[in-house]
């Protein structure tokens, strides 16, 4: 298992190293978030195949997780291809100085993601390396049923978040319909429970401790670059946000308080 790790973390290595090159002859940092999906898909693809025979776990775990992050990739390529480095960039770059922040980027940003990504992808290279047989059972089920809430949650919130922004008329205004009716969060929630129906597989699969990439990747999602980021943003920039805030759940999708 650790020498399977270690030529996928290689492999990621190397890929984000060419990605920062390629950011600093564009001078924009933000290509990298273009990224996170697709590192997924290339370090699970690279555990399936490299583990040994097929089963249908193996198949269903390729499935799934080339769904989910092809669609993230290609979801974040129409939003920010175009439109200039991501305003967090642009901080970054401003507060660290343009003279050394095209290497400081390289750790802060580039390295980082790569790290993260091999951290949080370990239920993956639980479901893959497992010695367990490849039948599913009824945690398989039970993740693929979750998986299937957390992608609506997701790439639905996404659809909505999108085409809300395209009508200029909701300039400065809050969305409050379809999935954000019920938890100000639907994508990030969607993530999570993806991630934790890729756990459920994993233990399916009697790989346990492995879940720890799934723990990670939400404590990610709520405490560091989603959640509590994007809360702290939209309270400054949207007055309406705070009464959205009153009636609406924050992360876990429930009905909107009167």
């Amino acid at each position: 298992m650790m020498t399977l790790f270690l030529q996928v973390s290689l492999l990621i290595w190397v890929l984000v190293t060419l990605l920062w090159i390629w950011s600093i002859l564009i001078k924009n940092v933000s290509i990298v978030d273009l990224f996170w999906g697709f590192g997924f898909v290339v370090v699970n693809a690279f555990y399936v195949f490299m583990s040994g025979e097929l089963n249908a776990r193996k198949i269903l775990i390729l499935i799934l997780v080339s769904i989910w992050g092809l669609r993230l990739a290609i979801y974040l390529a129409f939003r920010n291809i175009g439109k200039g480095e991501d305003f967090r960039y642009q901080e970054f770059r401003r507060n660290y100085g343009a003279e050394r922040y095209w290497w400081f980027s390289y750790f802060q940003t580039f390295l980082l993601q790569g790290i993260l990504i091999m951290l949080v992808s370990l239920p993956l290279l639980g479901i893959s390396r497992s010695e367990h047989s490849g039948n599913l059972n009824f945690f398989d089920y039970l993740g693929i049923l979750i998986w299937l809430i957390g992608f609506a949650f997701e790439a639905g919130g996404d659809f909505q978040l999108s085409r809300f922004k395209r009508d200029p008329k909701n300039k400065g205004k809050v969305l409050d319909t379809g999935f954000w009716k019920y938890t100000r969060h639907p994508n990030y929630f969607g993530d999570s429970a993806v991630w934790w129906a890729y756990a459920l597989l994993s233990i399916a699969a009697g790989s346990y401790w492995q879940v720890i990439g799934s723990v990670v990747m939400t404590l990610l999602i709520i405490k560091v670059s989603g959640v509590a980021l994007l809360e702290k943003t939209l309270n400054k920039s949207k007055p309406e946000y705070h009464e959205y805030i009153q009636k609406t759940s924050s992360f876990f999708p429930w009905f909107p308080k009167e």
